[in-house]
């Protein structure tokens, strides 16, 4: 096998047991510390930042725009009206844009 298949497995496999650690570690808790779980609240939005930041300060036009659409989605819809709205956006802005 190649260096790279070994490279996604060995991340797949800590991956696994990082999110599985953590289930194991809050499940000895009977209650979590209100401090703790507003920090575990934060996550999702923090990797979304770190997913469209980059996207927003070197995207082209058709990244901008998605992420205005997707920006615009949010205020009505769900997570998913969201992904759906902004990645349909980008996908055929990409095909004007390049």
């Amino acid at each position: 096998m190649s260096v790279n298949i070994w490279i996604i497995l060995s991340a797949a496999v800590l991956t696994y047991l990082t999110r599985a650690g953590g289930h194991l570690v809050l499940s000895r808790f009977e209650r979590i510390h209100p401090r703790v779980e507003a920090g575990l609240d934060a996550v999702p939005a923090a990797v979304l930042t770190t997913l469209v930041a980059p996207a927003a300060a070197s995207g082209g036009p058709a990244e901008i725009a998605s992420l205005v659409v997707a920006a615009i989605a949010a205020l009505r819809g769900g997570m998913l009206t969201v992904f759906l709205c902004g990645g349909a956006t980008l996908i055929v802005l990409r095909q004007f844009f390049g």
